[in-house]
């Protein structure tokens, strides 16, 4: 019984001291109790912050971890920064090829809690070279590309725009380019998606290429299918003398391409897979190419 009356007079004094303190009306009270305000909500403020940093680390722990299970990423050799800035996860630095920079974009897009990806990774390229050369190279691969030969083709460089080819009449598109820091941007317009994807694999091809930026619009607007990259697929095997088209098979699915068939090399093997990748708006590609002589 003692025990029970202690327990009752023990919630007795601290009920009555939370009355004192509601009816405490004075000027002291009240700086006591803004006080205390001010101190809760410094409190919640950095519960808040510490558990968004806390999420923050967790999902570029998840991010660094997908990087670092996908084989074609060389996290060792060529590191990349990764960063977390509302909601969208920021990729920076080098990787070593088209493949490793779409699987890493991929990757990154599938952790959950992301919103968005911000793309900087460049590709390594086999040999350094000059924006002027860069430039120069691929515009006498557009030049030449019989696919693309009523097309008008323009440079812009330093602030200046000339035009290399100009087409009389009808023509296929308007073709501009533009290259700062190994970075090729494409801008115009095209009148078929095959077009768009042929001059983006013809920039992934130049020597020194760092990234291909392909901002050519459509017009009249087309609707892009697996077919789509399929048609522009089959025109790229053929565009590259490095592969025997009639010997690979290819399927697309939902942007996936899977190629089988037959290579004589493993580099042409490798080769067909490259020109896949650098399709646009190809997210992944499967290689089952077999090498026979």
């Amino acid at each position: 019984m003692m025990a029970v009356k202690t327990g009752i007079a023990h919630v007795l004094k601290i009920d009555l001291f939370a009355m004192a303190e509601s009816i405490d009306t004075g000027p002291e009270h009240g700086r006591r109790n803004k006080s205390r305000r001010n101190g809760n909500a410094r409190h919640k403020d950095m519960t808040i912050r510490a558990g968004a940093a806390a999420g923050k680390e967790e999902i570029v722990r998840k991010v660094q971890a997908a990087l670092e299970y996908e084989p074609r990423i060389n996290l060792h050799r060529y590191p990349v920064k990764i960063g977390f800035v509302e909601g969208a996860v920021v990729l920076e630095g080098e990787v070593e090829g088209i493949a490793a920079k779409k699987l890493a974009l991929e990757l990154a897009a599938g952790v959950g809690g992301v919103r968005g990806v911000v793309d900087r990774l460049r590709i390594a390229p086999g040999e350094r070279r000059g924006d002027g050369a860069i430039r120069d190279s691929l515009c006498g691969f557009l030049l030449g590309e019989a696919e693309l030969r009523n097309c008008e083709i323009r440079v812009r460089a330093k602030g200046r725009v000339g035009t290399l080819r100009d087409v009389p009449g009808e023509r296929s598109g308007e073709i501009e380019v533009a290259v700062e820091d190994g970075v090729i941007m494409l801008e115009g317009t095209v009148i078929s998606l095959s077009h768009k994807r042929i001059a983006g694999v013809l920039a992934w091809w130049t020597p020194g290429c760092r990234d291909v930026v392909n901002a050519l619009n459509v017009l009249p607007p087309e609707e892009d299918t697996d077919q789509e990259v399929l048609d522009a697929l089959r025109l790229v095997l053929e565009i590259d003398p490095l592969v025997q088209p009639e010997r690979i098979i290819a399927r697309c699915r939902n942007y996936v391409v899977t190629l089988e068939g037959e290579a004589r090399t493993e580099e042409e093997r490798r080769r067909a897979e490259l020109d896949a990748w650098a399709l646009f708006a190809v997210d992944k590609v499967i290689n089952k190419i077999e090498v026979r002589a």
